[in-house]
């Protein structure tokens, strides 16, 4: 059997993701038996027609983008988010949180180059996503997990439940019980709770559980001897793509 062609794009973000693929020096020769790598800006200069996994990293967040990731949709077979700004908006939707016209005054002045913008949204306000691999950067172990699975033709393992599971399952110390702020009980798992293991608070990169109840959470948290407001701001670093019942811009 050919082996399936892949293709990694990226658009609003820091390209972190993709860095992390390349990374991934002890295993790349053995994913590199499994798939036929067509397209890798960051990595090589080839270019394709089409491809059987597309991975994709960035938000959506200017008209040209809409463009493209239409586009690189018709091309593939199956097509994966990579890392949280692809998934649901990460970092880059704290974009939406101010007005654009006074965003770009402040960054860029008042002669700043009026560039198309428009509010940042996660690939799948735009297209059909089959998958995701969430994280900031994206999860290395979670990546090779769902590649594997798409190569063997099986559905990969989708994690709906909260970091704290993971850190009961690996008798983790809580570090909200030693008052380090936490976003543990309410981010999606994945990581390995990876942070709360080298005794680091979780910082909710991985975006929200399905069901969260917000205002369970910020009640936690406020319990817990934060103030209500830094909650509720610390709780949109990540996931205010998906927690803006509105957009200002």
């Amino acid at each position: 059997m050919s082996r399936p062609r892949v293709a990694f794009f990226d658009f609003t973000g820091c390209e972190g993701c993709q860095l992390a693929v390349l990374n991934l020096e002890s295993v790349l020769p053995d994913i590199l038996e499994l798939v036929d790598i067509v397209e890798f800006r960051e990595a090589m200069d080839n270019k394709a027609e089409d491809y059987d996994i597309a991975f994709v990293e960035g938000s959506i967040s200017t008209p040209s983008c809409v463009e493209r990731i239409h586009d690189i949709r018709r091309r593939s077979r199956l097509l994966v988010a990579l890392g949280s700004c692809a998934s649901f908006g990460g970092l880059t939707a704290l974009k939406n949180s101010r007005p654009a016209g006074e965003i770009r005054k402040e960054v860029y002045g008042a002669d700043a180059y009026q560039f198309p913008t428009m509010p940042v949204l996660p690939l799948s306000a735009y297209v059909e996503v089959d998958f995701e691999v969430r994280g900031c950067p994206m999860s290395e172990r979670e990546f090779i997990h769902l590649l594997k699975s798409l190569v063997l033709g099986r559905i990969p393992q989708r994690i709906d439940h909260a970091v704290c599971v993971e850190c009961k399952l690996a008798e983790q110390v809580c570090v909200l019980e030693e008052g380090q702020f936490c976003l543990g009980p309410v981010t999606r798992a994945g990581c390995g709770a990876l942070c709360p293991a080298n005794g680091v608070s979780c910082t909710g990169c991985r975006g929200p559980v399905s069901n969260m109840n917000r205002n369970a959470a910020l009640q936690m948290l406020e319990d817990g001897g934060f103030s209500r407001s830094e909650a509720d701001k610390r709780l949109r670093l990540y996931a205010s793509g998906i927690m803006n019942t509105e957009c200002k811009i």
